[in-house]
């Protein structure tokens, strides 16, 4: 796996993943952003529309970014976003639909920007060192719950610190669902997704901002109805669609019965 040190960030840090491809999400981020720094945790391009537009804007703001599943098999070749859904569950099955629209309209410039990820990412504020992950050290594409077990933490700390030393906390995404966690006294922070509300009946997607080891999640409000058109105009209408505008996942099964409405 490929390392890159973002160096030390004094200065509170925006934290976001999973810009799915959805391009007004993405630049109402930007806004919030402003001068400040910002990581991304993967899978810039997935569920929407807008692949190589999403990845042109990620590159015009600078932020450091590190790659998800969807990066990696984008830039392999892959046949299936890699996910990890269980075989016949919904969102296997939909997911045909959309990577494969992923995976037509990807230009080469735009493959080659999602190779050029590191798989990993190391930051410090403060006297406090993070990893950045995409879901997990085992495995990229691990979901990892807010109510996973504590074993399931301590396993990828471990397996983190074996690779880069010591941290004090986990910069993580890949599950869609944001949360802070203290396991033990490391921080868990999963940043979530801005391109795809999580599942609580709301259009707005979340991020998060770490301040002096404080980490706290906020809600994105932007053009959810923009995304959702541009989504049925490109024919992407497995059901993610409606997920922009309703908040509600057509993939329910893919979530512990905790997370389940």
């Amino acid at each position: 796996m490929r390392v890159a040190d973002f160096g030390p960030i004094d200065t509170p840090v925006v934290l976001f993943g999973g810009p799915y491809s959805n391009l007004a999400a993405l630049e109402a981020l930007s806004e919030v952003i402003g001068e400040r720094p910002a990581i991304c945790t993967g899978d810039v391009v997935a569920y929407g529309a807008d692949p190589v537009e999403t990845v042109n804007q990620m590159r015009a703001m600078g932020v450091h970014c590190i790659a998800g599943n969807c990066e990696r098999q984008v830039a392999e070749g892959a046949l299936d976003c890699g996910c990890g859904f269980d075989d016949g569950s919904a969102c296997d099955l939909l997911s045909q639909g959309w990577y494969a629209y992923l995976a037509k309209n990807c230009d080469d410039d735009t493959v080659a920007w999602l190779a050029d990820q590191p798989e990993l990412g190391v930051f410090t504020q403060g006297d406090r060192r993070y990893a950045v992950v995409h879901g997990g050290m085992t495995a990229i594409n691990r979901f990892i719950w807010p109510d996973s077990p504590v074993e399931v933490f301590l396993e990828e700390i471990t397996a983190l610190e074996t690779r880069l030393g010591r941290i004090d906390g986990v910069v993580a995404g890949h599950s869609g669902i944001a949360f802070h966690r203290k396991v033990e006294g490391y921080q868990w922070i999963n940043a979530g997704a801005i391109g795809l509300p999580p599942h609580d009946g709301r259009p707005e997607t979340r991020y998060a901002v770490l301040s002096n080891g404080e980490a706290i999640i906020e809600r994105l409000s932007y053009d959810h109805q923009r995304s959702r058109d541009a989504m049925e105009a490109a024919g992407l209408m497995q059901g993610y669609h409606q997920t922009m505008t309703t908040g509600i996942w057509p993939s329910e099964d893919v979530l512990p019965v905790s997370l389940r409405r």
